[in-house]
């Protein structure tokens, strides 16, 4: 009863301060226009996914036409020959899309600086200049992106020191507080129902706005995980705050005291801690610039045509040994193609080991920014959602990895129907298509 009384006096006090009505309205409306940029970086991919699809399908459809009419080699490109497994697979049109996530609506992440569609060959790789490369999520705190993330993370703390600072502090200074003791019997027990009011209502506000948020992409209110997941790190955000507040006010003398304080612990935790721990990553991992990755790229590739054919056939065997006992090796024509038309297996195989190092920085640093979650909550909030709404770092990762199986597996079917001097019919195109495509999904 004590505690619905302090309940109506708090609300009574809250709609009569223009200044706490306005924080929390100011609070909603960067929410909602964080919510509204997310559905809109949401909607956005998903609609280009869908036209890249449509496309895929209409050129895959055209060259299906040209094996049903015998038209294997086009008037425009006289090199091209559809019958060979070279050019049925690299017209296969294979695309793998990273589906953007309904629950992107909460965190955009890293989604804005990574590419989501990449055209499958057997010259591509997780790390072409169309798949921007980042170094991880905590360091993305200062982007200036106003998600909802960021309204969360950065204006809530805001709004709940706006609507907590004055509690029992104004008390003390007029001299109420022996007379609240007397009809309270606990000033503790006080002081926690009357910041109960403000957590309450900063929860409900929290969920309200991820429910809307829910309507702009999709997302099950009923069944969602991921739903629940922001609702629940949402709640245990606010309460990391409304703890420190509380202990703030409780042995505060002062308005003023409290505000400083208040204000101090804010700075530390949203900003002071997360640029810290990000200058020193910096300073003891630098940025990658990929030089290896760029190296084998632009140099070290030439290296490789310029080694002798047989030198070429020798690595290719040791990497596919099926293709030992081939049938081109008894036509010296066909042969010195098929070396020519095989070295981008040899190519892949050097760019996948000039990547390793760069991912294992990559990793060193995410286990680097992880083992400070401890003392910094901001980045590890940030990162929850992020991996919520599937725009975390580790979730590009997955992308890049499961790019490379899909060369991988292409370079793999090219080079051993290529050396089995297989013939390309329309069953065979499909079947190709088929074969990634149950990959990419």
């Amino acid at each position: 009863m004590k505690n619905m009384t302090t309940f109506l006096y708090e609300w009574k006090h809250f709609v009569r301060s223009p200044f706490k009505m306005l924080a929390l309205l100011l609070f909603i409306v960067a929410s909602v226009y964080g919510l509204h940029k997310g559905a809109h970086v949401f909607q956005k991919q998903r609609a280009e996914v869908e036209k890249m699809e449509q496309k895929v399908e209409e050129e895959r459809q055209i060259y299906l036409s040209a094996y049903q009419e015998g038209l294997f080699v086009p008037e425009d490109r006289p090199w091209v020959d559809m019958r060979t497994p070279l050019w049925a697979i690299e017209y296969a049109w294979v695309y793998h899309y990273k589906v953007p996530s309904p629950a992107m609506v909460y965190s955009i992440g890293q989604s804005e600086q990574y590419g989501f569609i990449k055209k499958i060959t057997r010259w591509a790789s997780p790390y072409d200049t169309d798949l921007a490369e980042e170094i991880a999520n905590p360091e993305r705190l200062q982007t200036g992106t106003l998600d909802f993330s960021f309204a969360l993370l950065f204006l809530s703390p805001l709004l709940l020191l706006v609507l907590v600072y004055n509690i029992q502090s104004m008390e003390t200074e007029q001299g109420f507080m022996p007379l609240i003791e007397v009809q309270n019997g606990s000033k503790r027990s006080w002081l926690v129902s009357r910041m109960m009011f403000y957590v309450l209502l900063l929860c409900l506000v929290n969920v309200l706005l991820i429910s809307y948020g829910a309507t702009l992409t999709g997302v099950e209110i009923a069944s969602s995980l991921a739903l629940g997941q922001v609702i629940l790190y949402s709640f245990a955000y606010v309460a990391f705050w409304s703890l420190l507040y509380f202990l703030i006010l409780q042995g505060g003398k002062s308005i003023s005291e409290n505000t400083l304080k208040m204000v101090g612990m804010y700075l530390i935790f949203a900003f002071i801690i997360p640029a810290t721990v990000s200058q020193y990553l910096s300073i003891r991992r630098p940025a990658s610039l990929m030089t290896a990755f760029l190296d084998a790229k632009l140099d070290k590739r030439w290296d490789i045509w310029d080694q002798p054919p047989y030198d070429r056939q020798a690595q290719l065997v040791e990497l596919f040994p099926e293709i030992a006992d081939s049938p081109l090796l008894r036509d010296t024509t066909k042969l010195d193609r098929a070396i020519r038309e095989s070295t981008s297996a040899l190519e892949n195989q050097l760019q996948k080991a000039s990547i390793r190092p760069v991912e294992e920085e990559n990793e060193a640093k995410n286990t680097f920014i992880k083992r400070t979650f401890w003392f910094n909550p901001v980045s590890f909030f940030q990162n929850r959602f992020n991996s919520v709404a599937q725009t975390h770092y580790d979730d590009y990762q997955n992308y890049r990895d499961e790019i490379q199986q899909l060369v991988d597996v292409q370079i793999q079917v090219l080079i051993l129907d290529m050396w089995a001097d297989k013939k390309v019919d329309e069953e065979q195109y499909v079947k190709y298509y088929e074969i990634l495509r149950k990959l990419e999904k």
